[in-house]
């Protein structure tokens, strides 16, 4: 071979060889660079870490669709709010050389309030100029979220809880209410509109007419009235007369409502607040898919809610049935209060029609209690040592104690006769001189450690037993010592002081178990041998000739004490009866009555009916 020719030989061997290298060393690299590319796992992953992290515009660069993606992931991320969300890969389905995949994956959603919700997913990838990535669908945030469609969470309220009665009996029950709201800016007509109301709704309440809604309307121009609230029974009745009126709009939720309407209507209604601001259950939620117009589709989860306990009252049912029909009858206001002595528990309150036409006068009102004060003025006597039950004491017609005639009832004389007579008999004269020689608190004293005075912090309703201010003149001293002076007590506080006098000590009354009763006061107890002169003496205001208590002697054990109480001018009269029959206080009161007949024939009738 000639020379020449083996060196281009040469030449072109290193240059293949070169070339050679440069081609391995590209190859190499191309091949280093595609294992470089993510894979499907990879991108699911990084998906799910920026939706995880609250990075949509990040999540949504790694769908086929970003602009299409990133709306939703906003969205949905805005309404759940979520305190945390964990998302993870599972498995990845995919063969080699495809061009689309299949993560299976799993969401955690961290909601806030103890509310979680997890649920499997799956996300489909496919390439995209050779780069993976996840096929956007809604479907990507949850299975069953579909095209026009986003994700919503509902609170579910607890049902509120029942109130019942000391037996189980139900008291209080939630129950739908709707409630009628008039817009005046909407109405047009006013007064035609309320019109049509109080013709629908006045059955209801007669108190709701044309002119009560104009004026209650025209207190605040422009804004919208709630008319009333209704049982939902009751709006079904009037609904085809109200619906279609102009500018009425309706709201419903869910209330607790009296199983009788007519049952204790002074207390339920207290009751019903507390409970429905205090005694909640454990909200529910659900997680749901709404369409575009903001519709409920499906519910994608659901956590039940809690309902609240169950609160039990101490109202008896059947005592207060017995009340209520003990002093209905009656044409001035009328009350009756009953506690158990044993627990202070209280059993019922009732009033007539024209008692609750002026409020909760046998909780709060205040009236002369007159001779049934004559238990406070016996105790403080018995504990001053001065007196027994049996010690003679005068009862005249009248007596004179700082200027001031004092008569009894028609001046009835008696004499001499022992302490339990003349309190069997009413004796005024012989109270009177009993108050002039205690100290000018000894009857303020005695009172609160009966209860009178003292005040009761009771959860679900608000009471006043009465005040018995310290007398340092003499004559108010004596006129306090039987009911007529400056004395004052609720039917409410006559209960307490009968329940403090058969049950040894004073009670705490409560209405709702497991709610306590606080006091202004716990004043020591009355010494034991003085209260029992005192039941002794009340036991013979029923069954001795003399008492005026006889009303109620067919009743074994039946212990009591009559007052008749002047008020305004002089020339009219409170009947009042209190006492107490084994573990059963009460006491009434039937105003303007003229004696205490009426109201110890109302007593009777009350025990009579509880059998």
């Amino acid at each position: 071979m000639r020379p020449g020719i083996l060196r281009r030989v040469s030449v072109a061997r290193r240059v293949l060889c070169a070339l050679s290298v440069v081609a391995l060393v590209l190859s190499a690299t191309a091949c280093s660079l595609w294992d470089d590319e993510p894979t499907p796992q990879d991108v699911a992953r990084q998906f799910l870490a920026a939706l995880a992290g609250g990075d949509s515009a990040t999540a949504a660069g790694h769908t086929d669709a970003a602009d299409s993606a990133r709306p939703l992931l906003d969205d949905v991320r805005k309404v759940l709010k979520p305190a945390s969300l964990t998302a993870n890969v599972d498995s990845v389905e995919h063969t080699d050389g495809a061009s689309t995949a299949r993560a299976k994956v799993t969401l955690n959603w961290d909601l806030g309030r103890n509310r979680r919700w997890q649920y499997p997913s799956e996300l489909e990838l496919r390439t995209v100029s050779d780069v993976w990535k996840v096929r956007w669908a809604p479907t990507a945030l949850h299975p069953k979220l579909a095209a026009q469609q986003t994700i919503a969470v509902r609170d579910v309220e607890p049902e509120l809880a029942p109130v019942l009665d000391r037996d189980g009996g139900p008291l209080l029950s939630p129950d739908r209410v709707v409630s009628v709201v008039l817009d005046p800016a909407k109405a047009g007509d006013v007064p035609k509109v309320a019109g049509a109301l109080a013709s629908a709704i006045g059955r209801f309440d007669p108190s709701i007419t044309q002119q009560s809604i104009v004026d209650s309307v025209n207190a605040k121009p422009g804004q919208p009235y709630q008319v009333v609230s209704l049982r939902d029974t009751d709006y079904q009745q009037v609904k085809p007369h109200i619906y279609e009126l102009p500018g009425v709009r309706f709201s419903a939720a869910r209330r607790l409502l009296a199983t009788d309407r007519a049952l204790a209507p002074q207390l339920l209604p207290g009751i019903r607040k507390i409970v429905e601001e205090q005694v909640a259950g454990k909200s529910g939620w659900r997680v749901v898919t709404l369409n575009s117009a903001g519709a409920e589709v499906e519910e994608l989860h659901a956590q039940q809610p809690e309902p609240a306990r169950a609160v039990s009252a101490t109202l008896s049912r059947s005592v207060q049935a017995a009340a209520e029909g003990a002093i209905d009858p009656h044409a001035t206001p009328a009350m009756l209060v009953a506690i158990q002595p044993s627990s202070g528990e209280v059993l019922a309150v009732a009033q007539n029609p024209a008692a609750d036409a002026q409020g909760a006068l046998a909780l709060t009102g205040r009236y002369p209690p007159g001779s049934t004060f004559k238990i406070v003025t016996g105790v403080a006597a018995l504990e001053a040592g001065t007196v027994t039950a049996d010690t003679p004491q005068p009862c005249p017609g009248t007596t004179t104690i700082g200027g001031r005639l004092i008569p009894n009832n028609n001046r009835a004389e008696l004499g001499v006769v022992p302490l339990r007579q003349a309190f069997a008999a009413s004796c005024n004269t012989t109270f009177a001189k009993l108050a002039e020689g205690l100290g000018p608190d000894a009857l303020t004293a005695a009172a609160r450690k009966l209860g009178v005075g003292v005040d009761f912090v009771m959860p679900g309703i608000t009471t006043v037993t009465g005040s018995v201010p310290p007398a340092t003149n003499v004559v108010e001293r004596a006129e306090d010592g039987f009911g007529q002076g400056k004395v004052l007590a609720s039917p409410f506080g006559m209960a307490v002081a009968v329940s403090s006098v058969a049950s040894g000590a004073m009670p705490k009354p409560t209405l709702l178990r497991g709610t306590p009763t606080t006091a202004n006061v716990t004043p020591e107890p009355v010494p034991g041998h003085v209260l029992e002169a005192m039941r002794s003496m009340m036991r013979d205001v029923v069954v001795s000739p003399s008492g005026t208590g006889g009303a109620v002697a067919r009743f074994d054990g039946a212990h009591g004490k009559t007052g008749t109480a002047q008020f305004g001018d002089g020339t009219h009269s409170h009947g009042w009866f209190v006492g107490f029959r084994g573990d059963l206080a009460l006491a009434v009161l039937v105003t303007d009555a003229g004696s205490s007949a009426p109201a110890t024939d109302a007593a009777a009738k009350f025990l009579g009916a509880l059998g």
